[in-house]
């Protein structure tokens, strides 16, 4: 027989952050539970069986630093308090709760959504070099992006380097129309939308004339050493291994280096094989140096991208031949 339990949130702000837009996030959390849920004015009531409820109140318990905010709960929100729920990891939880890099020009904390992007910021945070791979949409780009932004901020380095291959333009730019920076202006997007999330455009392109903010195509990362410098290498997985090799030995004093790919979409030509693919093979046990993994659990972005991720996943391991 069904019972019925009801909890009372402290405002109406906290209540509409619980029930989402279209009270989508209950739909998630009935989903989850298996409950019914109606939320009435302030007040969630919960219709099921013993465990239903104990399993919904438990998760709106772990939601609480976001609702009581009244800031928006996604299904990474509610899939990985419930991962924190079956795997005992509460405390854990909570430190990513609170744990926040940084704030968007509107406010917005920028903080991990699940246990593997804490992990990579962790990373990001202790080692000098930090390979990161997955899929699209898990946070690979933005969350360095934005640590490398609030770390020139904060002081800790001189200079914040953003690159990544134009495999699109053979790293031969020439035939493009306009100046260096029109010309690869449209393979650094993802990055400039980082920045621009933290600092507004007019002080990022000050920033820019004045070299403290580097946005450029791998091919000029030759020959150079970067010292005091937070480097980001976007889309590695378009390297080959000598620009692989190339970009990680520009590393100086003082500096830190990302690496962010994804191997299921590489786009170098025929049968050649991506440096970031033979990298994690040659430095996987080289101390100082981080690896981190993500899955197409850890998207987040809409939820159609996961799912979008998840059908390729299953598609390609039926019907891609395996690289030798």
């Amino acid at each position: 027989m069904a019972e019925t339990e009801i909890i009372e949130l402290p405002s109406v702000e906290s209540a509409i952050a619980l029930a989402g837009d279209h009270e989508e996030t209950l739909k998630l959390l009935m989903k989850q539970t298996g409950a019914n849920l109606v939320m009435r004015g302030q007040a969630l009531h919960i219709a099921g069986t013993e465990n239903q409820i104990s399993l919904t109140q438990k998760l709106v318990a772990g939601l609480e630093p976001l609702w009581s905010k009244g800031t928006a709960i996604t299904s990474v929100d509610i899939l990985t308090t419930r991962h924190a729920l079956d795997t005992n990891r509460q405390d854990e939880l909570k430190e990513l709760r609170k744990d926040s890099i940084a704030r968007t020009r509107r406010g917005d904390e920028v903080r991990a959504k699940t246990f593997k992007q804490r992990r990579y910021l962790k990373a990001m945070q202790k080692n000098s070099l930090t390979i990161c791979v997955g899929p699209a949409g898990t946070g690979k780009t933005y969350l360095a992006a934005v640590l490398g932004i609030q770390s020139l901020l904060d002081g800790d380095f001189e200079r914040l380097i953003l690159t990544r291959p134009a495999v699109e333009a053979g790293e031969r730019l020439g035939f493009l129309p306009g100046d260096l920076q029109q010309k690869v202006n449209p393979y650094l997007r993802p990055l400039y939308d980082a920045l621009h999330d933290i600092v507004d455009a007019e002080k990022v392109a000050n920033l820019m004339e004045r070299g403290i903010i580097e946005i450029a195509p791998l091919a000029y990362m030759r020959g150079r050493t970067l010292n005091n410098a937070f480097v980001i290498l976007d889309e590695a997985q378009n390297t080959t291994p000598a620009q692989m090799k190339m970009v990680l030995t520009r590393l100086g004093f003082k500096s830190r280096m990302v690496v962010t790919g994804d191997l299921t979409q590489t786009d170098l030509p025929g049968s050649q094989r991506s440096g970031l693919q033979i990298t994690q093979s040659i430095l996987r046990n080289v101390d100082g140096i981080a690896f981190c993994e993500f899955t197409q659990a850890d998207v987040v972005r809409n939820p159609l991208v996961q799912r979008i991720v998840a059908a390729y996943e299953k598609y390609e391991s039926k019907s891609l031949p395996k690289r030798s």
